[in-house]
Order: structure tokens, then C-alpha cells, then sequence
């Protein structure tokens, strides 16, 4: 995993266009920790505040690992039983629809 880790960072010296720049996570079996690269800011904001939470006695279970100012890329290491991830089904014609009326009644009232 290590040499994922660096062949990544070698390739994101440079700085990218907005929709180049990428999240990439690295997990496996073997290792407790979820490894995180991101350059998305509200997710660099939301994983910097979980890592400075109370109760600092458990630093293991999110910290920050490395930071590029150059690139902007942050990278977060997580226990991985603090982590999961949410698929969801795509919404169906008639919940779109059932969520747009009200919201058009109220873009033609407001």
C-alpha cells in the first residue's frame, strides 16, 4: 500500500484542473485503516474536524497523515469500523415528480 501512496503523490505533483483532481481511498483486509487522498475541500473540512474531536484518546481512529499545500491534496488515515459507504437506488419518475411540486409551488409563491 505503501508504494500506492507514493506513486500517487508522485502523480498529483502537479496541480490540476477542478475536475481532474480526484478522492481516491485505499483499504484492504489485512490493515484497520481506511487511507484517504483528497483534494475536495468540504470532505478535507469534515475529516480534519473528525480528527481534532474529542476524545483525543482515541487518535487512532482518525488522524491526519500528510498534507500538500502545492497540490492541495490532504490524506487521512481511518479506522476502518468508522467509515462505510451508502448506495442508494436511484429515485423513481414518480418521487422526482412528488418532490418537485412542492418545490414549484413554492419557487412560484416565494
Amino acid at each position: 500500500m505503501e508504494k500506492k501512496r507514493r506513486q500517487w503523490k508522485e502523480q498529483q505533483e502537479q496541480k490540476q484542473a477542478k475536475q481532474e483532481k480526484t478522492i481516491d481511498i485505499w483499504f484492504d483486509e489485512k490493515d484497520p485503516l481506511i487511507h484517504f487522498c483528497t483534494h475536495n475541500t468540504a470532505l478535507k473540512k469534515r475529516l480534519a474536524t473528525y480528527a481534532e474531536q474529542p476524545p483525543k484518546q482515541h487518535p487512532h481512529m482518525c488522524r491526519q497523515a500528510d498534507a500538500d499545500p502545492e497540490t492541495g491534496c490532504m490524506e487521512f488515515d481511518i479506522e476502518t469500523g468508522r467509515f462505510s459507504f451508502r448506495l442508494t437506488d436511484p429515485y423513481s419518475e414518480e418521487r422526482r415528480e412528488a418532490a418537485r411540486q412542492p418545490a414549484r409551488k413554492m419557487f412560484l409563491i416565494g
